[in-house]
């Protein structure tokens, strides 16, 4: 019997449209402002290790953003940006600039999961501050109360990599084989059966990542039966 489902973000329970051009665009407008007027406090951590990440260790405020915002086109999943992003993205789901938007099968499908008793827990690169925003002030009304916890790349681990998947069963207290995690993307579908868990894909129409063997695919919420 499965205990806890565990869900990705981008491309499962919401268009990856609007995490990289709502989240992605505000962070891009915000980057080099934000450094600049937090670049002695709550910046300071993110310049310099961004800095060394990126080998340059005397770039100045306006180079790293430069560095972030490239790194952000390129999608690269590196810690300091996504603090950056968490903290930016912050003010732009409390000023009403932003909200968490969500495929319109999940809200009922989370309810109906937390109700018949099931732990709910989000895995996605994006920083825990992120995600909890995002569902948190989420478009329609919040979902934060359904989820029991929230992991991203710090405090799990890179979400192809089996280790990853079993420090999070480690962390909620349940057997691996009770936990079934919802993806889109089959990499991060094969490390967690990897790790033991019970995995299924969710490719829906217009979302990059294609559906591979040997993964169950669904393209709604509302086709999963839990066991």
């Amino acid at each position: 019997m499965i205990a806890a489902v565990v869900v990705d973000i981008e491309g499962t329970t919401s268009p990856t449209s609007s995490v990289r051009e709502d989240l992605y665009g505000y962070t891009r407008a915000r980057l080099p402002e934000w450094l600049a007027e937090n670049r002695t406090g709550a910046a300071a951590s993110i310049i310099t290790a961004t800095q060394e990440l990126a080998e340059r260790p005397d770039a100045d405020t306006d180079e790293v953003a430069a560095i972030l915002r490239d790194w952000l086109g390129s999608d690269v999943k590196a810690e300091p940006l996504k603090a950056a992003q968490g903290i930016i993205c912050a003010e732009g789901f409390r000023n009403g600039a932003l909200h968490g938007e969500f495929f319109p099968d999940v809200a009922p499908a989370l309810a109906a999961w937390h109700a018949a008793g099931l732990a709910l827990y989000v895995y996605s690169s994006g920083s825990v501050r992120n995600q909890q925003d995002w569902f948190t002030f989420a478009r329609g009304g919040e979902l934060a109360s359904l989820i029991s916890g929230y992991f991203d790349l710090s405090s799990a681990g890179p979400k192809r990599e089996a280790a990853s998947y079993a420090k999070i069963a480690g962390a909620i207290g349940i057997s691996v084989d009770r936990i079934l995690f919802l993806s889109d993307h089959p990499d991060e579908l094969d490390a967690a059966v990897a790790a033991s868990w019970s995995a299924t894909g969710v490719h829906r129409p217009g979302e990059p990542n294609p559906a591979r063997p040997p993964h169950h695919w669904i393209a709604s919420f509302a086709e999963l039966t839990l066991p």
